[in-house]
């Protein structure tokens, strides 16, 4: 049987994650859902993605094929296209700019994982500044080491400087704010410092959040303007033996300079959740370090915030797709 005309073609490529916005737009009468497979023959993918309206992808760009990403060639591909929804808080699979110039409008789902991402920071935060890792793997080594080798420091009262003060940023804030008294600093050139004040830090520049901050945490979107923002110069300018966290996107932070900086003793740890190719190679430099905290870009992953995002994504769509404005598109200058 085919589609009625008034129904709306969405393609979506499964790609193993559950639930999914697929799972709740198959129940929409007027909505066509399209599950492709990026193991499929590239023809069949080609057909369903010129004929779509939605394009519902993926927020990381390691698990998506070059020539799936929204991007100049593949919007020439696809004529009939309104819209691409990312499934998180990232759109660095799209190229707004390309999508603006087509008329095609970008979603994200901002905050859908928020609080999994700062309760994520937050516990990278302690565990580094308690060394709960390097106690742990003694204990299970054998080594019958005195604890006075393991003795940290409190977060409490100390600083903490955050970098993009956005739905993650702003969460991890108040958590440290209220419930550590810490003092919080925050950059984000894109904000004023009455609306950084209202997320509960004080707007500064980059170079007085490095200088000042006992903690710094990452939590800026991945573009041409953050793409290795934290570098070798800026890991010199922080504290002698303060602490990095990232849960952002891999590439904002120079893997290697952060490698560098741990190993010289300058920094005294860092929580590392997003790399610049992911899952890292075991013989990647930051895994080598006792000091490090390292997850597979999990931050964001929790049953609760699986469910958010294919919550709020499918009703973004929909809602579009009855010629709704939608609450988090990405606006283009």
């Amino acid at each position: 049987m085919s589609d009625s005309p008034t129904r709306k073609s969405v393609v979506w490529f499964d790609d193993g994650k559950h639930p999914s916005v697929a799972d709740l737009l198959e129940k929409e009468a007027d909505i066509s859902v399209q599950r492709l497979s990026y193991d499929a023959p590239q023809a069949a993918n080609w057909r369903a993605l010129s004929a779509a309206h939605v394009y519902c992808i993926t927020s990381t760009r390691q698990e998506l094929p070059a020539q799936y990403r929204c991007d100049t060639a593949l919007l020439a591909h696809c004529p009939d296209l309104l819209a691409v929804s990312t499934s998180g808080a990232g759109y660095d699979t799209v190229n707004a700019a390309a999508a603006t110039e087509a008329g095609v409008l970008v979603v994200n789902q901002s905050g859908a994982n928020a609080d999994a991402v700062a309760e994520h920071a937050l516990a990278m935060l302690l565990s580094l500044a308690k060394n709960i890792s390097q106690t742990d793997r003694s204990l299970r080594s054998g080594e019958r080491r005195s604890r006075e080798l393991f003795k940290g420091w409190n977060a409490t009262g100390r600083t903490l400087g955050i970098v993009g003060i956005g739905n993650t940023g702003r969460r991890l804030a108040r958590m440290g704010g209220l419930g550590l008294q810490m003092k919080v600093l925050a950059y984000d050139p894109y904000l004023t410092a009455a609306e950084i004040r209202e997320r509960g830090a004080a707007k500064v520049d980059l170079a007085t959040l490095l200088a000042e901050s006992r903690f710094v945490s990452i939590h800026c979107p991945y573009s041409e303007e953050t793409r290795n923002m934290i570098g070798e110069r800026e890991l010199a300018a922080m504290q002698p033996g303060s602490y990095l966290v990232t849960t952002a996107r891999g590439g904002i932070v120079d893997e290697q300079a952060l490698a560098a900086a741990l190993k010289s003793g300058h920094l005294a740890g860092a929580g590392v959740d997003v790399w610049n190719d992911e899952p890292p190679l075991s013989s990647h430099p930051l895994l080598a370090l006792d000091n490090v905290i390292a997850t597979h870009h999990t931050a964001g992953i929790t049953h609760d915030s699986r469910n958010n995002m294919r919550d709020w994504n499918a009703h973004q769509v929909i809602g579009l797709l009855r010629g709704e404005r939608p609450p988090r598109s990405r606006p283009m200058t």
